[in-house]
């Protein structure tokens, strides 16, 4: 008999009453106990958060910060109870302390009295880092402690985000105001550069008047210095002539009694002398010319006569042998000659000495022939301008007096001005050195100011200076700069989807399992018959084979209709689970016939080692080094690999991998069930008394 007759012969035995029917529905459903209710117990968790009860408190007391009230405690309370995140529960601390300890909540979030606060002195002196207070309890679940810490986090970045937000929405403000302030400073710069150029030039123009100034003081002082000696000598002049004429006042009045008479009867007499005084002026004056003019060819006479008789005097009395007699009076004559010589020639050269004093001589003998003469006519009325002459004379000395009181106050007035002008003078030398002084800081500020207005310019170019949309845009980026830009190639629409790579092969290595346990994994009447060993393999392997391909069936039905499972390629899922229930046939009856009973345990020990090295759930990586060893080498890690290509989609490598690890894994097993199956058609003791029965 082949091998599919005897697989049907198998398969019938199931129909000939209601318990084996009953066994065989249980075993083609059985994968959907592991399947389809696990996925289903949790195929979307995290969208039904809203559902676990979690406490909320909000301690929060507000704060103000730039002039308003906020209170960020009740801004995210808001938010929270409008999430689907999580059935908030809003309780006092104390409750929530409790709830969390007795399981009411599962965990609790409290916003702390000074959250607002803390978060407002972001923009103060003092800055402080609020904080959100999460309490969990892992004796409640730890899954939900872990969910929160995801949750809370997000919760926290936002509120972060949101102070940020606010933080940096004053400060780009301040940059604004800082913009504006700079550019008034920049145009009083440009103002004060432009005042200290007027100032630079009218420092100049200081500088050079004050060096005028100082020149003009030095003269003044100079000339006061003289005007003072010249007072003095007009002091000292003024009151010697007050003196002469309070005593020729004090002569005149005393004697102008005794003058009168005398003045009466002498007038003839006097103006004949003044007469004569004027006629011998004149006669002097004549003299005095013919004086001037002969004193020349005087002493030139002289000189020549002087000469001649030098001549005569050494002829006759030095070059004879024998003097003349009259050597004695030739000497004599000679010796008066010479002295005549010499005094025509001192009075020459005395005229010509005297020169000017002789004009001036007879300008005076001129006024004197003049006021003779003049007195000579008023001579006849002499006694009566006396009286006059009196009057006159004492007006004179009082005005001398006048005078001299005058120059002693001049003299006085001008020593004082001589010390004030040597003050002046050191006075307009010191402001000429500070002119000096003030011109050149005055160039080093206006140099200065020109940089400070053009770098106060420049500053106001580089300081920003936003509009409200800009700034609501650059808060927006700084509040939150660094984004999620997530890009899932392949995303699964839910939890379930990710783990049912993971739990479709678990049902069906359980589905194959228990098949062995309802059908024998060697043929016995085929044993008995001596048919082939491969013959008695493919037997006992087809009718589970059959079974997983209708398991798998059923499993992906339900999967798909009733719980949603949505795969990129459905039709190659399925085909690839049938290959995978026929190699975990295959492997599962190779265990069972080879090992019997102890086999049933080994299907167990090997479905465990598959599941904690396949990597199904965390990366095999973050398991320990056993299980990154053994996890090439077991079937279900190349399962669960295609089977996430094939369900949320990606390259297609894995899943040929997979199919010809599986298909070596489906000849292998056969191969060995077929070696078992030669061993079995011979009896032995340990078969007919085996030492464990299952």
């Amino acid at each position: 008999m082949r091998s599919p007759e005897l697989a049907f012969l198998e398969l019938r035995r199931f129909g000939r009453g209601k318990l084996p029917r009953a066994a065989l529905v249980a075993l083609l459903l059985l994968p959907l106990l592991y399947g389809a209710l696990y996925l289903w117990s949790f195929w979307d968790p995290y969208g039904r958060l809203d559902r676990i009860p979690v406490a909320l408190v909000n301690d929060d007391e507000g704060a103000t910060a730039g002039g308003r009230r906020i209170a960020v405690g009740d801004t995210i309370t808001e938010k929270l109870r409008d999430s689907d995140t999580f059935e908030w529960h809003e309780v006092s601390s104390a409750e929530a302390r409790r709830g969390v300890e007795d399981g009411t909540y599962y965990l609790s979030l409290t916003m702390p009295d000074d959250f607002s606060r803390r978060i407002a002195s972001s923009s103060g002196t003092s800055p402080e880092t609020s904080a959100l207070q999460v309490r969990t309890n892992d004796a409640n679940n730890y899954i939900v402690g872990q969910i929160s810490r995801t949750v809370f986090s997000e919760v926290r970045t936002a509120a972060s985000t949101k102070a940020s937000r606010s933080f940096l929405d004053k400060i780009f403000i301040s940059f604004s105001d800082i913009h504006g302030k700079t550019v008034k400073a920049a145009e009083g710069a440009d103002r004060l550069s432009g005042g200290l150029g007027r100032a630079k030039k009218g420092s100049k123009d200081l500088a050079d008047g004050l060096k005028e100034a100082k020149a003009g003081s030095g003269k003044l002082s100079g000339g006061l210095r003289r005007l003072t000696t010249g007072a003095g000598d007009l002091e000292d002049g003024s009151r010697q002539v007050a003196d002469g004429t309070q005593a020729l006042a004090d002569k005149v009045d005393g004697v102008a009694d005794k003058v009168g008479p005398f003045l009466e009867d002498n007038e003839k007499s006097i103006g004949d002398t003044a007469e004569l005084v004027a006629d011998s002026a004149v006669g002097i004056r004549h003299n005095l010319g013919t004086l001037v003019k002969t004193a020349p060819a005087a002493a030139k006479g002289a000189r020549t006569a002087s000469e001649a008789l030098n001549t005569v005097h050494h002829a006759r009395c030095e070059a004879l042998p024998v003097p003349d007699p009259a050597c004695p009076e030739l000497t004599k004559a000679k010796e008066a000659a010479g002295d005549v010589v010499a005094i025509t020639e001192d009075v020459n050269t005395l005229i010509g000495d005297q020169d000017g004093d002789l004009t001036e001589l007879d300008k005076n003998l001129a006024t004197l022939e003049k006021q003779a003469r003049a007195l000579a006519a008023r001579a006849p009325h002499l006694s009566e301008d006396l009286d006059d002459t009196v009057s006159k004379i004492d007006d004179l000395n009082d005005g001398a007096a006048a005078v001299a009181r005058g120059a002693k106050r001049l003299h006085s007035g001008l020593g004082t001005a001589r010390t004030g002008a040597a003050d002046l003078d050191k006075g307009v030398g010191r402001l000429k050195t500070g002119a000096s002084a003030l011109d050149g800081g005055l160039y080093k500020l206006v140099d200065g100011s020109g940089k400070l207005a053009g770098g106060l310019h420049d500053g106001a170019g580089r300081i920003p200076d936003y509009d409200k949309p800009d700034r609501d845009l650059r808060t927006e980026v700084m509040a939150d700069p660094v984004r999620m830009a997530s890009r899932d190639l392949h995303k699964a629409p839910n939890y379930g989807t990710g783990f049912a790579p993971y739990f479709i092969p678990l049902s069906l290595w359980v589905g194959a399992m228990v098949a062995y346990m309802l059908i024998q994994p060697l043929n016995r009447r085929a044993l008995a018959a001596g048919a082939s060993a491969w013959r008695i393999a493919l037997a006992g392997w087809l009718p589970v084979a059959v079974v997983g391909v209708l398991q798998t069936s059923a499993l992906m039905a339900v999967l798909h209709w009733a719980i949603g499972l949505q795969m990129a390629r459905a039709a190659g899922t399925v085909g690839f689970l049938f290959l995978v229930t026929a190699c975990f046939a295959a492997i599962v009856q190779w265990l069972n016939a080879r090992f019997g009973a102890a086999g049933r345990i080994l299907v167990l020990a090997f479905l465990m080692l598959q599941l904690t090295s396949a990597g199904g759930t965390y990366p095999v990586q973050t398991s320990p080094g056993f299980f990154n060893a053994i996890h090439p080498f077991l079937p279900m890690s190349y399962v669960v690999e295609a089977l996430r290509r094939l369900i949320t989609g990606g390259g297609l490598e894995p899943v040929r991998t997979a199919c010809a690890v599986l298909a070596a894994f489906t000849v292998g097993a056969l191969a060995l069930t077929a070696l078992t199956a030669r061993r079995k058609q011979v009896w032995t003791l340990d078969r007919l008394h085996p030492e464990l029965s299952l």
